[in-house]
């Protein structure tokens, strides 16, 4: 495979671990000799079980830390009845363990890529890099786009989980091959409690459920089918929740909580029940919201994480109800993109405990007390797509790689308060925007007030065509952190930078913590 500009520019330029970089990169994602799967050979939908991604435990625990190990590897798995698909798994397992985590006690995670050296279909070596979304981490631990780790190297990361309660998620962010990534596989969530949390009265337990949402398409194989459509996007004429299509749940007659996590590469949904009944939205990406909005349908973007309370327990003993997604503006739908996935109520006894929503949430979230007011500047985002490239601000990851990362989109001072003003005037396209490191309030969608789903704390924001939308946030920690469209296709072509956070002493240093070959020197 030939070397491309960007390969030839990096090997002058980057330093630390991304020196590794082989000399090949996909220049753009399309499956080879297998055709795409005919729809007549796929699932119908809600005829296979509903499963939960079992809970990772910690290999071992002190006084103030738990240590895991996670290995990426590849497995076979029947996806689809009949047919075997490659995939890559955290621990085998797609998607990957859920980790379960309490606010204050830290997290090691050795991360050890045990991937194969080439990419099955698409002929690329998988070099990964971790990134805890939704944790204000260390620059050297938050998945820095050019802080890889290759096929037979491991790297340790450490995670504070001192926020508030909050569903996060851990997934690949490996320079310019997250999408095929992430499609592979490497996903799962990481969820935070705290004692506020353990105190409301919402549910808990087997009634607190992850739901990861993505999309696929398969070759006639069996194997993934990739078509990033001229770097535009991957969108699949497959449901997955839990790595099932259409999968069917068996709910009892009272409230559930699902986390739902758009884990999907482009797509975006739109969520809503065919019962006509509402869904109670109890948190956003950043945690609780100051109070439960109740709503009949509303947006999801990718990599967003709503937390969504509905009450089976007025519905008869036999009824089924089918989420449903309307797809927004600007998606690639097929026959049965407007199915997610169906609740069959039975008639079994359950706890009765924890079976409802209290009217205040967290109303000092902090996120949500900043005002415009509190701002000492407002800075702009413009996303646009330019030459063929996705940039913000006219900027590509590949410029900041070439000014030696240096090149920031905003400098501010640890602990100021910004208004960020992100406008996609360019037409055609959503932007799902991802500012690492903070949490942010919405103040404004073209003007208006943010929509109701929308009124919790945030740390990604659905910029739709022609839309502008300021986002509010305090600075808190140092160094250099990533924004980027999580359009995952638009990240790794080329829809990514980054801010620095500055304080009067030294920063810690994305690189500065590079991965280790193996074998492992060290236990944990």
């Amino acid at each position: 495979m030939s070397l491309s500009r960007r390969d030839l520019m990096k090997l002058g330029v980057v330093g630390g671990a991304a020196l590794a970089l082989p000399l090949e990169r996909t220049v753009s994602a399309k499956s080879g000799a297998q055709g795409r799967l005919a729809s007549s050979r796929l699932p119908r939908p809600f005829t296979l079980p509903f499963r939960t991604p079992p809970v990772l435990q910690p290999y071992r625990t002190d006084a103030t830390t738990d240590f895991y190990k996670v290995y990426m590897k590849p497995l076979q798995a029947e996806v689809l009845p009949g047919l075997q698909t490659p995939l890559w798994g955290y621990n085998g397992l797609v998607p990957g363990p859920t980790v379960r985590v309490a606010q204050g006690r830290r997290t090691v995670m050795r991360q050890v890529n045990n991937l194969p050296g080439k990419h099955p279909v698409l002929n690329y070596t998988p070099w990964t890099s971790v990134h805890l979304h939704g944790s204000p981490s260390l620059p050297q631990y938050d998945g820095y786009a050019s802080d890889i780790t290759n096929p037979g190297q491991y790297k340790d990361y450490v995670y504070p989980n001192t926020q508030t309660a909050r569903t996060l998620w851990y997934h690949d962010h490996g320079l310019h091959h997250t999408a095929e990534n992430v499609l592979m596989g490497l996903a799962a969530q990481y969820q935070l409690v705290d004692p506020l949390e353990r105190s409301l009265p919402i549910p808990k337990g087997e009634f607190d459920v992850p739901l990861l949402i993505s999309d696929a398409m398969f070759a006639s194989d069996g194997s993934l089918f990739f078509d990033n459509h001229s770097e535009s996007g991957m969108y699949g004429d497959v449901v997955l929740v839990n790595g099932v299509p259409w999968p069917v749940m068996k709910v009892k007659r009272r409230r559930y909580r699902f986390r739902i996590l758009n884990a999907s590469i482009s797509r975006s949904y739109q969520w809503s029940l065919d019962s006509g009944d509402p869904m109670t939205v109890i948190a956003t990406d950043a945690g609780l919201m100051p109070h439960p909005q109740t709503v009949q349908r509303f947006r999801h973007g990718a990599a967003e994480r709503y937390e969504v309370v509905i009450d089976f327990s007025k519905l008869p003993v036999g009824r089924r109800v089918v989420l449903r997604n309307t797809s927004p503006k600007n998606n690639i739908d097929y026959a049965d993109t407007n199915k997610v996935m169906a609740f069959d109520v039975v008639a079994d006894d359950f706890d009765r405990t924890n079976n409802s929503v209290p009217d205040a949430l967290n109303p000092t979230n902090p996120a949500m007390l900043l005002t415009a007011a509190d701002a000492v500047r407002t800075r702009r985002l413009d996303l646009v797509r330019k030459h063929g490239m996705w940039t913000i601000n006219g900027h590509t990851w590949d410029d900041v790689v070439k000014s030696k990362f240096s090149l920031v989109e905003a400098d501010p001072r640890e602990g100021d308060v910004e208004i960020w003003e992100i406008r996609n005037s360019s037409g055609g396209w959503f932007h799902p925007v991802h500012i690492h490191l903070i949490d942010f309030r919405i103040l404004d969608r073209n003007g208006k007030p943010p929509m109701p789903h929308e009124l919790g704390p945030k740390d990604v924001v659905y910029v739709g065509e022609n839309e502008t939308v300021r986002v509010v946030a305090r600075f808190e920690g140092r160094g250099k952190y990533m924004i980027h469209c999580h359009n995952l296709v638009h990240e790794d072509h080329d829809m990514m930078s980054q801010f620095e956070v500055r304080a009067d002493n030294d920063v810690s240093d994305p690189l500065s913590d590079p991965c280790t070959s193996l074998p492992e020197i060290s236990d944990l």
